[in-house]
């Protein structure tokens, strides 16, 4: 079952109570303080694990409790630390407090890790509070109160590449052709319900990752046809391939077609409409779609490909154009990158002080 939001209580564990005690041994009869201290109780850690493809294991389980610090004891025995309790889930995974609405973590990488709730810090036994001047102390604490918190998780499936159009516009069938993910494909709208991800190979050294993202309809920005759900999965995507159907089945003009789902992005969010794009005319096996085709070039203003899924005719220049978009898009963040690392070395040089990846002064200069 693919499950892309789900919203969950965790807990931490409670640290453990530091112990009261005294030596209590024959022929030792003023033994001194031998309270240990408490364990410190278990933290919830998320993490984003390769292999893992949905949420659906936080569905069943709304709550999450990391387990307590143990008591310390006497004998100077301190308390067992709890174990952290890990929750794993899929790269590209979003964790939003459910209260307070802000971002957590953006768990975009694999590896990517993020404590949701810390536990409680052991409490101190009384041998702590020993001193010359109080040889016999009875102050121990009490272990930490554990963090708690109501987290949203959102995954955001992370592909190179999404397929956009209308509901049948063929973004199944051609994800189908050139990988070898098997989506469900039938000749009616919504049958893609879920985003399905399939590894294109253009040729022994290259490949891309594309998302068969469900069709959009007018309003999906608004929330409509489930429209928030799609479109979010959109978000991670470096290249968008517009797929415009040359005969829609509901009698729809393709080019008004393209339009509204243009115009969709750019309500949702104009940083995603912005995205570089390939439009290109599917069912190019059908009558009139290259006529189709010169009105959307005429539209755009640019280059138009046509392809077939049946007949494969048009794939490979589709693919390599697709390719070609995506390298460049690459490139062009590893340079925006390499600037904004030479803008924070030559701010660290000119007054120093030691800068993060965000230009701002570290942590513990700010703090000294």
């Amino acid at each position: 079952m693919f499950v892309d939001r789900v919203t969950v209580d965790v807990e931490a564990g409670r640290g453990g109570d530091g112990c009261m005690s005294f030596r209590r041994e024959k022929y030792v009869p003023r033994g001194g303080p031998d309270g240990g201290d408490g364990g410190d109780g278990g933290s919830v850690i998320v993490v984003a694990t390769p292999g893992v493809d949905s949420l659906a294991e936080l569905i069943h389980r709304k709550h999450w409790k990391a387990k307590a610090g143990a008591h310390g004891q006497g004998s100077k025995c301190h308390g067992r630390g709890a174990e952290d309790l890990v929750i794993r889930v899929p790269p590209g995974t979003v964790l939003i407090d459910a209260e307070g609405g802000f971002v957590l973590k953006d768990l975009n990488e694999p590896g990517a890790q993020v404590y949701a709730a810390r536990g409680g810090a052991g409490g101190k036994g009384n041998t702590r509070f020993k001193s010359s001047t109080n040889q016999a102390p009875r102050e121990h604490t009490a272990g930490g109160a554990p963090e708690r918190r109501r987290i949203t998780f959102e995954l955001k499936v992370i592909a190179d590449v999404g397929l956009l159009g209308k509901p049948n516009a063929g973004k199944s069938t051609l994800l189908s052709r050139v990988s070898r993910a098997r989506p469900e494909i039938a000749d009616y709208p919504f049958t893609t319900k879920i985003p399905n991800l399939g590894i294109v190979q253009i040729d022994i050294d290259r490949t891309l990752v594309m998302a068969d993202i469900p069709g959009l309809i007018e309003g999906a920005h608004l929330g409509a046809g489930l429209g928030h759900e799609f479109l979010r999965h959109v978000e991670r995507t470096r290249v968008l391939v517009h797929l415009v159907e040359p005969s829609p089945v509901d009698g729809t003009d393709p080019i008004e077609n393209y339009r509204a789902i243009r115009a969709e992005l750019k309500q949702y969010d104009v940083d995603l409409a912005d995205r570089p794009e390939v439009v290109a005319v599917s069912k190019g096996e059908l009558p009139g779609a290259e006529e189709v085709r010169e009105r959307l070039a005429t539209e755009t203003g640019g280059e138009v490909l046509l392809f077939s899924s049946v007949t494969g005719e048009g794939l490979n220049a589709l693919m390599t154009r697709t390719y070609a978009l995506l390298q460049e898009s690459r490139q062009a963040d590893a340079e925006k990158a390499k600037k904004l690392a030479g803008s924070v070395s030559d701010n660290s040089k000119s007054t120093g002080v030691p800068v993060t990846g965000n230009g701002q002064p570290s942590s513990h200069e700010v703090e000294g």
